[in-house]
């Protein structure tokens, strides 16, 4: 959590969506499930990029995969990924899922590049508000 407003600074610099789910309540339960899944790469005590992963025990999932504009192309987000797939491997998960938002359809050929393959599907999702 000590790097969560960087970390924040850095999905929206990188064009990212945020949900509801992305505010400090929601990374703060993300971390107590899959702490070991949420990578931040850092230069000179800055965030430059990082990744949320999260296995449900059958699949592993990508979730904001970002690199900072200035250090896009330098390898960090191929790193961060071979990184998260190894301790995915750890965990026992021998398939991992992404979804691209349609906005962001321009980072396919970096996933493409590191071995992903597109499977058509059709995404659907509910929020669930808390109970009053």
């Amino acid at each position: 959590m000590r790097d969560y407003e960087q970390v924040v600074a850095l999905w929206r610099a990188a064009g990212l969506s945020l949900s509801l789910s992305d505010d400090e309540p929601g990374i703060e339960h993300r971390l107590q499930r899959d702490a070991e899944l949420f990578i931040v790469a850092e230069s000179g005590g800055r965030a430059v990029g990082a990744v949320m992963g999260c296995y449900d025990g059958r699949r592993g999932w990508v979730n904001h995969l970002a690199v900072a504009p200035g250090q896009q192309r330098n390898g960090i987000g191929t790193m961060l990924m071979a990184e998260l797939e190894a301790r995915f491997r750890a965990l026992g998960c021998v398939k991992v899922n992404l979804l691209i938002s349609p906005g962001n359809g321009g980072v396919q050929p970096f996933y493409d590049a590191i071995g992903y393959t597109r499977d058509d599907l059709i995404f659907m999702e509910k929020v669930l508000r808390p109970a009053d």
